[in-house]
């Protein structure tokens, strides 16, 4: 596919400035120093190099912690082609052409006049367009505004270490260029503030149909030794329909030992909306971390989950539900899971209903390394495929080289509910279609109950039963089309 026409001079897009002392993305000028020149590789796309040219000129002032990792990204992206189905294992699935669809604009460096979503919550931070609004509560701040001491230390250590990251990929990179600020959730040692979460919230609007918005906001959460956290993630877009937009945030956590992390991830995009997630954890020794993950919106949505233990008897649960309710709608999971110490344990359910012509993708990998002997794994993916239109891929993966384990995973893949569960409903007197919508609704609250927070599980538990109703008709007429 040929590459998107010259960017169009959008309302919302920055205007071009001087970009900080970094490498700089420009094809006819030769490298700063002879040193990167022999370490930056040739320019192998050029549409990767319009989006990280523009990313660079975006960002006029940014906290100095953040340049490692901007530098390491900025390098990496000289190298790293735009992904296609063909050219990439990991995108074999997965169509992201539709970011090729419009040129792409950046935020303003100030963020839009819109009202303030309202949080139950008294610890909440507001992005707008990948700009950070506001923050409150007692351990959440801005990277920029941290002052001397501990905190300050942990986050530069923690982005030091992100510029070394090997499993990233494009989207990680334009993150690590374009973010703006840095959200950094510090919970100190023994602090103990699991009921009291964090709400994140991600509002995105769009600047007209000529362009699409591009946004990286990003996040740090650290719970250093015994110490609860919890937080909320919510993507959504704001005004009526959202609109077209790119939202391309990242989040990183880190768990020390003994410590907890609960994670809720809500992702309820406009349906014209991209949106490329990537969420990396580390776990120290006897830490945990619960992630629960509910994607509904976006017309592309990709998630890549990053999880590594790094030490001995941890504790990984996940659970993710997506519906794709939508026309050509994508809803891609890559997960991976690196166990390296012994007596881990892990747990993975994945749940998707595929209506319409939407496609859904799992693409879960386990890995049992050498050392985590007496290991505990369970991996698990269950499809509802409810039109002959709607496409399911997945790929369960355990791979392990211990010997001393107990792994088991499984997929199921089906073009209907469970003939015996709709006759108990219709020898009751329930007819066949209230009782198809209370199935489909219970294999989805199955995974949404396990949001910990009442206030944010009834929300999602309200739209995904909208979602369905409205699904019927969508599917109904994606079989007459």
């Amino acid at each position: 596919m040929s590459s998107p026409s010259p960017l169009c001079a959008a309302s919302c897009s920055t205007a071009l400035r001087a970009p900080p002392p970094l490498l700089r993305f420009r094809r006819s000028s030769a490298p700063a120093s002879a040193s990167l020149a022999r370490a930056a590789p040739a320019v192998s796309d050029d549409l990767v190099l319009r989006i990280a040219e523009q990313l660079e000129d975006s960002v006029t002032s940014s906290s100095p912690l953040l340049d490692p990792l901007r530098s390491a990204s900025a390098l990496s992206l000289l190298s790293t082609p735009w992904p296609t189905r063909r050219s990439s294992e990991a995108f074999r699935f997965t169509d992201i052409s539709y970011l090729r669809s419009f040129p792409i604009s950046l935020p303003a460096s100030r963020a839009p006049d819109l009202a303030p979503p309202a949080s139950p919550f008294p610890s909440h931070v507001l992005f707008s367009d990948g700009i950070l609004v506001s923050s409150s509560g007692a351990h959440v701040s801005a990277l920029a505004d941290l002052p001397p001491g501990r905190a300050r230390d942990r986050a530069a250590a923690a982005l030091a270490a992100s510029a070394k990251f090997a499993y990233k990929d494009l989207f990680y990179d334009f993150n690590a260029v374009g973010a703006r600020d840095v959200v950094v959730v510090h919970v100190p040692e023994g602090v103990k503030v699991a009921d009291d979460p964090v709400h994140i919230m991600f509002t995105y609007t769009n600047c007209g149909a000529e362009s699409m918005l591009m946004s990286n906001p990003r996040v740090l959460v650290v719970a250093e030794k015994e110490a609860e956290a919890a937080i909320v993630e919510e993507h959504f877009g704001a005004g009526e329909g959202g609109g077209c937009y790119w939202a391309n945030p990242v989040a990183e956590i880190i768990i020390d030992a003994g410590a907890r992390v609960v994670h809720s991830y809500l992702q309820r995009q406009s349906f014209a909306a991209a949106h490329t997630k990537w969420t990396v954890v580390q776990q120290d020794a006897s830490s945990k971390y619960e992630f629960v993950e509910v994607s509904t919106g976006a017309k592309l949505n990709r998630h890549n989950l990053h999880i590594q233990q790094l030490g001995p008897e941890t504790e990984t649960e996940l659970a993710t539900l997506h519906l794709t309710s939508h026309d050509k709608q994508i809803h891609d999971l890559h997960s991976k899971l690196i166990l390296d110490h012994p007596r881990a344990f892990s747990r993975q359910l994945h749940k998707c209903i595929a209506c319409s012509t939407g496609n859904s993708i799992f693409d879960g990998n386990i890995k049992v390394n050498r050392y985590a002997q007496q290991t505990d794994a369970g991996q698990e993916t269950k499809c509802l495929v409810l039109s002959p239109k709607a496409l399911v891929n997945v790929k369960p993966n355990l791979q392990i080289i211990a010997d001393d384990v107990r792994c088991t995973h499984g997929a199921a893949i089906s073009g209907e509910l469970d003939p015996n569960e709709l006759f108990y409903f219709q020898a009751r007197g329930i007819n066949k279609e209230t009782a198809t919508d209370a199935l489909l609704y219970f294999f989805g609250a199955h995974v949404i109950k396990r949001i910990p927070f009442k206030p944010i599980n009834e929300k999602a538990l309200a739209q995904f039963k909208e979602l369905l109703a409205s699904s019927r008709q969508t599917t109904d007429e994606a079989l007459l089309s």
